[in-house]
């Protein structure tokens, strides 16, 4: 991906690979909405780039790395320290396309909370407090991300995809939380199969877009 990024120098491309500048499509204060840390206020770091390509994704616009410029993560971290925020989501696009080392130290040298939203498609880099692994059918996730996984989100856009997320629940370590969503374009067909397999096997939790329904950022 990181070869396929267009008008940059030969300078820039090695502080792209050493993860001294990064594409970024948005940075944003928010509510996360989604999974385990669902309520908690956050910033939000989207970086741009992404090779896996859900036909259901709802930011589509973050998977050509080109159309997003390269930012240095000094100017990240300032951002960040401007900010209230305890929490930092890093979240793409596929964000371990990229080298994410200097970006999540120099966020846990400032004192805050690092997660990661991957597909688990990528090498794992980067220190993390918390990572949510949601595989995608495309490029299935690596075993070294199965086994640091915190949480296990699962998207269901038809019912297969519940039998699917067993598979995906095998893999991962014994203490990683469970959890469906249904897919929002189709949440009024899965969530009565998704609550009637949660009540059937507790072990699962239903993750819900809450941000979409309070119409929050």
């Amino acid at each position: 991906m990181i070869d396929e990024i267009e008008n940059i120098t030969s300078e820039e491309k090695q502080l792209l690979e050493k993860g001294i500048k990064l594409p970024i499509m948005e940075e944003f204060y928010s509510i996360q909405g989604e999974g385990f840390n669902t309520g908690k206020s956050a910033y939000f770091i989207r970086v741009g780039g992404c090779d896996v390509g859900c036909h259901w994704c709802d930011v589509k616009e973050s998977w050509n790395p080109n159309l997003h410029p390269l930012v240095e993560v000094k100017q990240i971290i300032n951002n960040v320290k401007n900010c209230p925020a305890q929490s930092i989501v890093i979240t793409g696009g596929e964000p371990l396309i990229y080298n994410l080392d200097h970006l999540t130290n120099q966020l846990a040298n400032n004192g805050v909370e690092v997660f990661l939203e991957t597909s688990g498609a990528h090498s794992l880099s980067g220190v993390w407090h918390w990572i949510c692994l949601s595989p995608k059918k495309n490029l299935p996730p690596l075993q070294e991300v199965y086994e640091r996984a915190d949480e296990l989100k699962v998207i269901v856009f038809n019912k297969d995809d519940i039998k699917w997320a067993e598979t995906h629940a095998a893999k991962v370590g014994g203490d990683c939380k469970l959890y469906l969503q249904p897919e929002w374009s189709n949440k009024e067909k899965m969530m009565p199969l998704i609550i009637d397999y949660v009540m059937e096997n507790p072990q699962w939790n239903i993750s819900l877009q809450t941000h979409k329904y309070l119409q929050i950022p």
